[in-house]
């Protein structure tokens, strides 16, 4: 039975479909959804041309025109030549405004396609159809589109809501163990600043996470999604703070993903690291019991997530690259640090000495 969850957002509001084995009757509403559609324009992972075939089978039948363009796989995509030639190839397929985008794949396809459709005459309509579990409970969802320069992750970038999100639980079947896993730690995260009981509820249920049991991804899916809405209904653009909680983990996170070249750690194995390290200092500074940030640990090592980075790593460069994070102000340092299970916030004017320890503690 599919589900659903609505982000709440006055004129952009939409919904998210949430399913196993739905293709039909999700990709439908999605389409019932959208007036005037005559031209869609897929954007999809090179490792999904069989599901590309599906979509595009599927709305030709409907007397649709369909084109697209094909992505490498990997963060290195998500590059200003990369869109350059997405824009190229949108021109020549005679794109129009009343055209829809529809992104095929994970993060690095859905951040890639949804800037594409934000600024390809100054935004069309797209929809995600996120394929792996990280794209489903985060990316996909809330209006966040951008690229990587070699410096910054996700440093240029625009809000531009999808339209719809469709998610099919069938397609995690197929995803490699380390990628699978890489999704859980966003949902970790949820539990720690959100939702004690759904962190509770993955603690109790590793067994099925891990093997992928459909009723167990739907709930998670499902509880992320819903978590997730509302934190971006009630803070869409990052004006309030409220929505900065969802970086949990992620200041430590991206930059260890940046001195890397995006090419070591895949982006939960980084913010599971960055979750540790953010936790330590908490407890450090006693924001926290230690007690909880053990016990987040656990969990993050149970479900075979790393929890401190391979030998080699360089303390003083992630220190570096923390302080080009976006959430910074003024050149001041900002983390969300939790304060209990179910609860964070941000903390500014955190010295460096002390970051740096958090990070030496874990290299």
């Amino acid at each position: 039975m599919t589900k659903s969850v609505r982000v709440d957002l006055q004129e952009r509001s939409y919904s998210i479909w949430i399913g196993t084995g739905q293709w039909e009757e999700n990709l439908q509403r999605c389409l019932d959804s959208l007036e005037s559609l005559q031209h869609a324009f897929l954007i999809w992972d090179e490792h999904l041309d069989s599901l590309r075939e599906a979509f595009t089978d599927r709305l030709a039948s409907r007397s649709i025109r369909v084109q697209g363009y094909r992505v490498a796989s990997g963060e290195g995509s998500k590059s200003v030549a990369s869109l350059s030639s997405i824009w190229e190839a949108m021109l020549a397929a005679r794109m129009d405004r009343k055209s829809v985008v529809i992104a095929i794949g994970g993060g690095v396809v859905g951040d890639l396609a949804g800037f594409a459709a934000a600024t390809y005459m100054r935004g069309v309509r797209f929809f995600q159809v996120p394929t792996t579990l990280l794209a489903m409970v985060d990316s996909s969802v809330g209006g966040k589109t951008g690229i990587n320069l070699p410096q910054s992750k996700n440093a240029i970038g625009a809000f531009w809501q999808p339209h719809a999100v469709l998610i099919d639980t069938t397609v995690l079947q197929s995803l490699p163990e380390r990628e699978f896993r890489s999704g859980i730690a966003e949902i970790v995260k949820y539990g720690v600043i959100l939702d004690p009981e759904l962190f509770q509820w993955i603690e109790q249920n590793v067994a099925p996470i891990l093997s992928r049991e459909s009723q167990a991804m739907e709930k998670l899916i499902q509880r992320s999604c819903e978590l997730k809405a509302q934190v971006v209904s009630s803070d869409e653009r990052e004006t309030t703070g409220l929505r900065a909680v969802l970086n949990y983990g992620h200041t430590f996170g991206h930059a260890i993903e940046a001195i890397t070249t995006y090419g070591k750690y895949l982006h939960g194995e980084a913010i599971s690291i960055g979750m540790t390290m953010a936790g330590w200092l908490a407890a450090e500074h006693n924001l926290w019991p230690r007690e909880s940030w053990e016990r987040q640990t656990q969990l993050l090592k149970r479900l075979e997530l790393p929890t401190r980075c391979e030998p080699g790593m360089d303390c003083e460069a992630i220190l570096s690259a923390m302080q080009s994070d976006k959430k910074n102000e003024h050149g001041v340092l900002t983390l969300i640090l939790p304060v209990k299970i179910g609860e964070v916030r941000s903390v500014k004017h955190m010295g460096a000495d002390e970051v740096r320890r958090a990070i030496e503690a874990f290299l």
